[in-house]
């Protein structure tokens, strides 16, 4: 999988977020600095949802 910190990552190593990674119909999601603990996967449409409300109502 090819995992990304997002560009608002904070911190002097950039691991204080979350990163996701894009699956066939869904995305992954961990904790940047736990990556081993597990991850979450939802549906790729469900994320863009969840997104651009993020978006809208920060």
């Amino acid at each position: 999988m090819n995992w990304r910190k997002s560009t608002y990552s904070g911190g002097g190593e950039g691991n204080t977020c979350v990163e996701i990674a894009a699956l066939t119909t869904r995305i992954a999601i961990r904790d940047s600095k736990a990556p081993a603990r597990g991850t979450l996967s939802i549906p790729a449409p469900s994320f863009t949802l969840f997104i651009e409300h993020l978006k809208h109502h920060p």
